[in-house]
């Protein structure tokens, strides 16, 4: 059996007889705490995941010790600057020990009333619905005098029709293309010109 709960903002797996290193608790040595963040639980046959934490769950632990973690060096280095700098500091821990992992039998209760309950609001909301169904027959009959005005606006229609022709007038555009190529052979008959005078 194993649980994953949260513990001073991390994470952590633990099992029953577990040895956990985790950041400084403020709890003195050989104090009993516990943990109601559990995230998730397998007690081997069925895995309870909660949204987020699973309800009546909850890790029990004591406090062996506080110590302080291995040292942990933080180096920094600017290259072509002549930039070194090296630091180092060690982390302060709480040494715990997990006892045991709780599981609460009232999720398996409210279960059942959920049930009854839904049978209640589903009975509910039919009355509800059929309420609501009477008030829209009589609010049918209030729009039935805002249709004309709706026909009136329909003869805009046709004036929208009307700007249509003028995209042919862009295809008129084109054929002043070719006119600019009867330009170029102008160009050869001047070449004639200079090797006429070239043979006189």
């Amino acid at each position: 059996m194993y649980a994953i709960v949260e513990i001073a903002g991390h994470q952590y797996k633990v099992q029953q007889d577990q040895r956990l290193y985790v950041n400084r608790l403020k709890h003195e040595e050989g104090a009993k705490v516990s943990f109601d963040q559990v995230l998730l639980v397998d007690d081997g046959s069925k895995v309870s995941v909660g949204a987020p934490a699973v309800p009546g769950a909850s890790v029990n632990a004591t406090v062996e010790r506080h110590l302080k973690g291995d040292k942990v060096l933080v180096f920094k280095k600017k290259r072509r600057k002549g930039y070194q700098k090296m630091n180092g500091f060690r982390p302060s821990l709480t040494e715990l020990v997990i006892k045991g992992i709780t599981l609460g039998g009232t999720a398996k209760k409210k279960a059942a009333p959920k049930k009854e309950e839904l049978k209640d609001e589903k009975a509910e909301a039919k009355s509800a619905t059929k309420r609501k169904a009477a008030p829209k027959k009589t609010a049918a009959d209030k729009p039935a005098a805002k249709k004309p005005a709706a026909k009136k606006a329909a003869p805009k229609k046709p004036a929208a029709k009307k700007a249509a022709p003028k995209k042919p007038a862009a295809k008129k555009a084109a054929p002043k293309k070719p006119a600019a190529k009867k330009a170029a052979p102008k160009k050869p008959a001047a070449k004639k010109a200079s090797k006429d005078k070239g043979e006189e």
